[in-house]
């Protein structure tokens, strides 16, 4: 097996400890595979060296990281017959989680036992995404989180309390499969996966692999609704909340008046008025557990 081990220093517990580097390194040992482990340095980074190894005939690319250094090492893979590999270390570890890619030894185990899957990938503008996209209060929230020096969840949340006091919803034009419709949505989540990440389910029931995204307005969340909005969203019963729209396509058109962020899978790409939105059906080969191929 060639292969190239994608270490992303900066996520999750590989700030305070890099023992998952050292165990890629003894996994490659133990396995005699024709590999080794990079680390990342910048943002960005990460799709360099995945190019890199493509270039190097690698035939496993091994993101080791959170869903941004999943992001970046996936998107260079798209369209290409290598198989990707996932070692989830995040703060939400969204995709690994939709796809039961567990922490730790089990998703090495799973570059042994597993097999490949071929799942879809979003578009939003020309920024690809593989678990969820999204603007309004989420995109806000992955502004300022991609500035904190200590994240995590808890990080999350106090960053998304404090934005949530005086963050307003805001009109959209969604042109979608079955028309045009002008919704107030306090956020707007695009998915390809059922969840942002820690079991926060805002598209229940969502496959990677149906050629299809889901979008989900959620609105205006006040002191009267928050508290059920949040338990929805983490009981996985979001879609049964009669204020939350939710429609299923391979395109949409999101229109706004003035500019605003948006992320792909957490992290913030750009402020724009318009997104457009497609999907690449099975464009990805990604090894999951076998169990769930």
């Amino acid at each position: 097996m060639k292969a190239r081990f994608i270490f992303n220093p900066h996520s999750g517990s590989n700030r305070r400890n890099p023992y998952l580097r050292d165990r890629a390194e003894d996994f490659i040992r133990q396995n005699g595979w024709d590999a080794h482990v990079v680390a990342t340095k910048r943002p960005r980074h990460a799709t360099e060296l995945a190019r890199q190894a493509l270039d190097d005939d690698c035939t496993l690319i091994v993101a080791i990281g959170g869903d941004g250094t999943m992001n970046e090492v996936a998107s260079a893979l798209v369209d290409s017959p290598v198989c990707f590999g996932l070692i989830p270390c995040g703060s939400g570890n969204g995709l690994g989680r939709h796809l039961g890619i567990r922490q730790g030894e089990p998703a090495f185990q799973t570059l042994l036992t597993g097999r490949p899957l071929l799942i879809d990938t979003g578009m939003v503008n020309a920024d690809p995404f593989f678990c969820v996209a999204g603007t309004g209060f989420e995109a806000l929230i992955a502004s300022r989180f991609a500035t904190l020096t200590s994240r995590g969840f808890s990080g999350y949340l106090s960053t998304s309390v404090s934005a949530w006091r005086t963050y307003r919803p805001e009109r959209y034009i969604i042109h979608h499969p079955g028309g045009r419709e002008s919704v107030e949505a306090f956020t707007l989540a695009i998915s390809n996966s059922s969840q942002y990440g820690n079991n926060a389910f805002i598209a229940p029931g969502a496959s990677t692999s149906d050629g299809l995204l889901d979008l989900t307005a959620v609105p205006r969340i006040g002191l009267h609704n928050a508290v059920p909005l949040i338990w929805r969203l983490f009981n996985g019963s979001l879609d049964r909340v009669a204020t939350v729209r939710r429609w299923q396509g391979d395109k949409f058109v999101i229109e706004r008046e003035q500019a605003g962020w948006i992320h792909t899978d957490g992290e913030p790409r750009a402020e724009v008025s318009r997104l457009e939105i497609s999907v690449r059906a099975r464009s990805l080969r990604i090894m999951v557990p076998a169990q769930n191929v």
